[in-house]
């Protein structure tokens, strides 16, 4: 494979453009408490006419002398918040509705899981995309040129959602903001791409997944870009189990019949494929010398990975660590949510710069999170090393959101706190990005009892990072219940969080969550389980249990609970 050549045109043409918004962002975080004000105030003035602005006194909100009275008054007229509140409003712009939350109606809408069983549509307004997800992402590629000036030189590999999911009753899109972004990009920048957006359309993943590895693995790349690092173990496991295939395809610009690929898609895909056989016979000769062919062979130009590093990711990045090339950066994605595009880091810490003069931000410090009376905090008020709960207000009618993130305050930009994530809050679990809530888990359950007509005295479900799913512990009321009726309870179980929860069904069915374990409680559990807490010197008028958790030390006390037999 050739080596890279230093890609002056494409260089030049996002650094004009990102080192302005680059420059832009550093003046701006030189001081955080003029640009939070200032941004507050515009988002408050371009929504003020709007049927959320009018209700809540934006117009009052704004006539505020300083900083310190806008937010007072801010906090008065808006509370905190859940998307739950905010979903009579979206879904009258979904229904056609113009200047809800926002002017206008929303260039497109994303969605992510939430608390209830309906997904969360989160819109996007056209002046977000615009001036603010688009000129970040102008920064964010020119931050890559800086750490890496040959990372444009190969081919761009990425892992994007669906352009397209659906539509709303109105007709505007549903879709992924990655998948939208790249569809949307210059041309000079569709050319360095591995895949077309199309393959992101492929609903079966391992077909999908194929596509990605046998495309990417016949170009010279230099860049990946997939948020969640499960989707590099599971690529993989594609190409472990593929790569002759892959080969067969290269060398007669093929793409294997037997995959399940929707017709569109495949005539898209076979009219751009040509024969290779001096790739393949490179693949060839890999395979001979080295056996398993990892990403530093196939891959050995490549300049930076960039997915996210925080959070629950440690068990992925342990399997892959030594799977690249030594001269890689391996970058942080940054704190980006389908909520929101808060920050992403600018070099090779955690820690995601903040945009203060793209969205506003408050803060809860952790030890008053569960408070009645919380204090909030400015941007300009927090201290390094402390973590955080979050709450975003943006220009696509997110007002006080809560993210139920708990984050970690790192160094300073200029004078502006970066930030990583450290978790989610309460009873949020997520092991690969499903945020699951505790009460889906126990909505299923109780699904799982309707269905099977075995009941369960207690249940408790934990998630394992080391097997990459979930683990559910039951004491059901008939203690006669087999290990094989409770793992059919478990399909149960399964298939209902699949129905409640669109992430966890994305999940499982891409091989990133796999099937949940079966555990069977013995007789009064749960009073085991506090006996243990008590004789470790818990005192009993504290104790407290969620029934979904993240927890090694309460997991490995119900370990000792399981009915072995």
């Amino acid at each position: 494979m050739e080596n890279l050549k230093t890609p002056t045109f494409i260089n030049t043409l996002l650094g004009m453009a990102g080192g302005l918004y680059y420059r832009q962002l550093k003046r701006a975080s030189k001081n955080p408490r003029k640009s939070q004000e200032k941004t507050l105030r515009g988002i408050l003035a371009y929504a003020k006419d709007t049927v959320y602005g009018r209700e809540h006194d934006f117009a009052y909100i704004l006539e505020a002398k300083d900083d310190t009275e806008l937010y007072k008054r801010y906090q008065e007229k808006v509370q905190v918040i859940d998307y739950e509140d905010f979903r009579p409003y979206v879904e009258r712009h979904k229904n056609g509705e113009s200047d809800i939350l926002f002017p206008g109606k929303p260039a497109l809408y994303t969605t992510t899981s939430g608390s209830t069983a309906q997904p969360k549509w989160i819109p996007i307004s056209p002046e977000y995309l615009d001036k603010r997800y688009g000129r970040m992402t102008k920064v964010w590629l020119y931050n890559f040129i800086q750490n890496r000036p040959l990372v444009f030189g190969g081919k761009v590999f990425s892992v994007i959602g669906k352009t397209v999911e659906g539509y709303a009753p109105d007709g505007t899109v549903l879709g992924s903001i990655s998948g939208y972004t790249q569809g949307n990009c210059p041309d000079f920048l569709k050319v360095i791409y591995a895949n077309p957006p199309c393959v992101s359309g492929i609903s079966d993943f391992e077909a999908r997944y194929y596509v990605l590895m046998r495309s990417g693995i016949e170009q010279n790349v230099s860049l990946i870009i997939a948020a969640n690092p499960s989707s590099i173990v599971e690529l993989q496991n594609n190409v472990n189990k593929y790569y002759d295939d892959y080969v067969t395809d290269i060398e007669n610009g093929t793409i294997k019949a037997e995959l399940k690929i929707e017709p569109e898609i495949r005539a898209e895909l076979e009219a751009i494929q040509k024969p290779n056989p001096q790739r393949a016979a490179e693949l060839r000769a890999l395979k001979a010398e080295y056996g398993e062919v990892l990403p530093k062979h196939y891959w050995p130009n490549l300049q930076i990975l960039n997915t996210w590093r925080c959070g629950n990711t440690r068990i992925y990045l342990d399997k892959f660590k030594e799977w690249f090339p030594e001269q890689m950066l391996h970058q942080e994605f940054g704190y980006i949510s389908s909520e929101c595009r808060f920050g992403f880091p600018l070099d090779d810490t955690l820690n995601s710069v903040l945009f203060p003069h793209y969205h506003y931000y408050e803060f809860v410090e952790e030890s008053e999170i569960d408070s009645p009376t919380p204090r909030f905090l400015q941007l300009f008020e927090l201290e390094e090393n402390k973590r955080y709960s979050i709450y975003i207000t943006t220009a696509s009618g997110l007002y006080r959101y809560n993210m139920y993130d708990l984050m970690e305050v790192g160094p300073s930009f200029q004078n502006t706190p970066t930030i990583h994530l450290v978790q989610k809050l309460h009873g949020i679990v997520t092991i690969t990005g499903e945020k699951l809530y505790e009460q889906q888990f126990v909505d299923a359950v109780h699904e799982a009892e309707k269905t099977t007509g075995m009941k369960a005295r207690f249940f408790i479900g934990f998630a394992d990072l080391s097997t990459k799913g979930y683990r559910f512990y039951y004491e059901f009321e008939n203690q006669d219940v087999t290990q094989e009726q409770a793992e059919r309870f478990t399909e149960e179980v399964d298939r209902a969080l699949q129905e409640i929860n669109i992430e966890y069904k994305a999940k499982r069915v891409s091989l990133r969550l796999k099937i949940p374990e079966t555990n069977r409680l013995i007789h009064d559990s749960l009073e085991a389980f506090r006996a243990q807490c008590n004789a470790e010197g818990s005192r009993d008028e504290q104790f407290k249990l969620n029934l979904l958790l993240q927890d090694e030390k309460r997991h490995e006390k119900f370990k000792k609970l399981i009915i072995r037999n």
